[in-house]
């Protein structure tokens, strides 16, 4: 949604990367990646969310795959093709490295898409008229945007963290297996999560493309983590307007 691509940018994902290599040689064993999509194309004369992956954006997807732990992958992404294919494409170049398993096809999940826009040409418009994305979050939190048009955003929060707690909860993984799902959004819902999770504020850092929250358990707690080295818990008062 955030226009902010104005040239190459060969360092996309390589945070995101970065933390599930760290966190993972700690000795986590599984993860959920909350990430934005890869460089995407800015086309007027369609729909914003059918704006499809650019080439540059489909490579460095690819890329990112490559980049990411020797672990079990599996996919899920908001229904926007962009996501999804930021999803296909990632695994893929992971699998053709010859690390670890996938899961043969991404999931569309609507908690991953922009479930929390109860009426999206409201939004839309409040997009056009704000100083920015990370503006409009702002006034989101603060209350200026009626709930006719946004959903409450720490219900949003909650809801997402109860998505991506359920992955980090499921079946049981194999013996010595290590397993990262990853969950490909929009920057609205990153910047969502890490204002409402107590992360960084909207002001802090841009969301740029493949930036990515890391959802794993160590010493019986459950944790989020930003790529620019937050962490908190993923705690009661986070999850109860889902509950």
């Amino acid at each position: 949604m955030n226009n902010d691509y104005n040239g190459p940018g060969d360092d996309f994902g390589d945070a995101s990367a970065k933390m599930c290599n760290e966190i993972f040689a700690s000795g986590v064993r599984r993860g959920v990646l909350l990430m934005r999509h890869s460089a995407r194309e800015y086309r007027r004369d369609v729909h914003d969310l059918e704006n499809p992956l650019t080439d540059e954006g489909r490579a460095l997807a690819g890329r990112f795959g490559a980049r990411l732990p020797d672990v079990n992958l599996r996919g899920y992404a908001s229904p926007v093709q962009r996501c999804i294919d930021t999803a296909a494409l990632a695994i893929d170049s992971s699998a053709a490295s010859g690390r670890g398993g996938v899961m043969a096809e991404v999931r569309n999940v609507e908690a991953f898409g922009v479930f929390y826009a109860l009426d999206q040409i409201r939004m839309w418009k409040g997009l056009r008229q704000s100083a920015g994305l990370a503006a409009y979050v702002g006034q989101w939190f603060a209350g200026e945007i009626s709930q006719a048009v946004m959903m409450h955003p720490q219900r949003a929060v909650a809801m997402v963290l109860e998505v991506m707690l359920d992955r980090l909860k499921a079946q049981p993984i194999e013996a010595g297996a290590r397993q990262l799902d990853l969950c490909v959004t929009h920057d609205m819902t990153i910047f969502t999560m890490r204002h409402g999770a107590g992360l960084e504020p909207v002001s802090g850092p841009d969301v740029r493309f493949m930036d990515g929250l890391l959802m794993y358990e160590q010493d019986g707690q459950v944790l989020f983590a930003s790529q620019h080295g937050g962490v908190v818990a993923v705690d009661d008062a986070l999850l109860r307007f889902s509950r």
